[in-house]
């Protein structure tokens, strides 16, 4: 029996003035399903995913979330709908503690001698029970102070953290662990994993093949905006796929 896409991009197109970023551009992914999306500089990667995201609109095409069409306004409305984007940057506030990320601008208040104030025990509370449900370790006298001093991985986990608390039910991760060691990598990688037997959808864009062997179930690959390929793991290998992303000979004897 077929399982419904949580997530369908159906022939979406866009484009800048004269320039044609993504051209009749499809996939689609299913609940607890990992899909990776490869492609050189520049093939529009990231421009699909900013679409998805709600960053851009497209000029043409439809996107469906869970058999509904996926109209939204904005970022914000895009996470209302369960679409979590995570950035290479990963958008921490460094000054903050690892609650005060979770909950970035979207603080819980309580009532404190008739005023409102943050609720930061709960946070803190909220912050070691995300941590436990990935099993990320991080020693208590760092869970409250500012993030900047965690490694990067530990950081990563933050920024994963704080999608799942907030209900992703699409987690869209932008080069994951492009500056992060191997150790690090390694972690991250078991992450993914984890949300996966979850039943979380995630979208991995990643120049990382041994990445994307790893933990992808399938590859979807870009190559100047327009989806010139789209295997399952179980059937290729990274020499098929870069032939794909740099348009090769060898990429186009490929049945």
């Amino acid at each position: 029996m077929a399982v419904t896409p949580l997530l369908e991009v159906r022939n979406v197109s866009i484009h800048f003035g004269g320039v044609q970023a993504l051209k009749n551009v499809s996939l689609s992914i299913v609940p607890g399903e990992v899909v990776a999306l490869a492609g050189d500089n520049g093939a529009g990667k990231s421009t699909l995913i900013k679409i998805i995201s709600g960053v851009y609109k497209a000029t043409a095409g439809e996107l469906f979330f869970d058999g509904q069409p996926l109209v939204s306004r904005d970022p914000q409305d895009a996470r209302s709908k369960g679409v979590e984007t995570i950035y290479q940057d990963l958008a921490l506030a460094d000054n903050l503690d690892v609650g005060g990320n979770i909950f970035l601008g979207r603080e819980p208040m309580r009532r404190w001698l008739g005023l409102s104030v943050i609720d930061r025990e709960h946070m803190h509370k909220v912050a070691r029970e995300v941590l436990d449900r990935l099993d990320i370790v991080i020693p208590e006298r760092k869970l409250t102070g500012p993030v900047q001093m965690l490694s990067g991985g530990q950081r990563q986990a933050i920024a994963i953290g704080r999608a799942i608390y907030w209900n992703a039910r699409l987690l869209i991760m932008d080069e994951p662990t492009a500056a992060l060691g191997v150790p690090e990598q390694r972690k991250v990688m078991s992450l993914i994993q984890t949300l996966k037997a979850q039943g979380v959808a995630i979208l991995l864009v990643s120049h990382n093949l041994h990445d994307i062997f790893a933990v992808a179930d399938r590859i979807v690959v870009l190559r100047r905006g327009e989806a010139v390929g789209e295997r399952r793991v179980a059937d290729t290998h990274g020499e098929e796929i870069v032939g794909l992303m740099v348009g090769s000979e060898y990429a186009s004897a490929v049945p």
